[in-house]
């Protein structure tokens, strides 16, 4: 799934994406380091995944990377 990168807290590697209807959904840590990211900017596009077996709307994130073309 796609989405735009909304916060980023470089100290604890955390923050939020924007999904495409606007809704804000945060991501941890972890999943922030799966994606081998090192910086992230406000705007940018992002791929995102959900952890196994849990609902979108419970806002469980297990990857945030940059979504290429």
């Amino acid at each position: 799934m796609q989405a735009t990168a909304y916060t980023y807290d470089p100290s604890t590697r955390s923050g939020s994406v924007l999904l495409d209807d606007g809704t804000p959904v945060p991501f941890d840590t972890a999943a922030f380091d799966a994606g081998g990211l090192r910086l992230l900017r406000p705007g940018q596009r992002v791929r995102i995944e959900y952890a196994k077996g849990e609902a979108e709307s419970a806002g469980n994130i297990s990857l945030v990377t940059l979504q290429t073309f």
